[in-house]
């Protein structure tokens, strides 16, 4: 009978110290923003000395791109979710996209500062972070050449078009539902844009 396998409780504790680090420094970021976040007040919530965090962080940038990382592969995570429901309607199926990734970013200001927006000088994130936004623009860019969309300058339109509302919705109506409310009718405007039908069935 075979035995159960060796757990290697160091890695498992410092992975759980880790994860702890990173969202204790997330809730300092909602708190204070992100650009405020200071190692020590991170060691201080969690009862560590400051120096300590560095046998876990090299630094606050480190810490920085392991949350940019964390949030884009948990982003992706929402897309396996919904790639399955999503309508064979062009239209329909454009304004889930969209939809999605707007409650996304508005759900939480620091988080979309951190993946979309040049919040914190200097910081330039690693290719191993990187990689799970690199891969959310890529299946982006696959689902709307499914539906049609295959320009490459139509791709940047939608993007910058949807980036365009999330960025309204957060700095002039936070908790709100102004720029929302807009969503819906912008993507169709994106879509008369395109010539884009109503449904993928052949009308009569």
């Amino acid at each position: 009978m075979l035995g159960k396998p060796v757990r290697d409780r160091k890695t498992e504790r410092q992975q759980a110290t880790r994860s702890e680090i990173l969202e204790t420094a997330w809730e300092i970021a909602r708190e204070k923003g992100l650009a405020e976040l200071t190692l020590r007040d991170v060691a201080a919530r969690i009862g560590m000395r400051a120096p300590s965090l560095y046998s876990y962080f090299a630094s606050k940038n480190a810490i920085y791109d392991a949350m940019y990382g964390q949030a884009w592969t948990r982003y992706l995570a929402v897309m396996d979710a919904i790639e399955p429901t999503l309508s064979r309607s062009p239209r329909a199926a454009l304004k889930t996209m969209a939809r999605t990734f707007f409650d996304y970013a508005v759900a939480d200001l620091a988080r979309h500062q951190l993946m979309n927006q040049r919040t914190i000088p200097g910081f330039v994130p690693s290719p191993e972070s990187y990689a799970p936004a690199v891969e959310v623009l890529e299946r982006g860019r696959v689902e709307l050449a499914r539906l049609g969309v295959q320009d490459a300058g139509a791709f940047d339109l939608f993007t910058a078009l949807l980036g365009g509302l999330i960025n309204a919705q957060q700095a002039n109506d936070p908790g709100g539902d102004r720029w929302a409310r807009l969503l819906d009718e912008a993507v169709d405007m994106f879509a008369d844009h395109l010539g884009l039908p109503e449904s993928t069935r052949r009308r009569a």
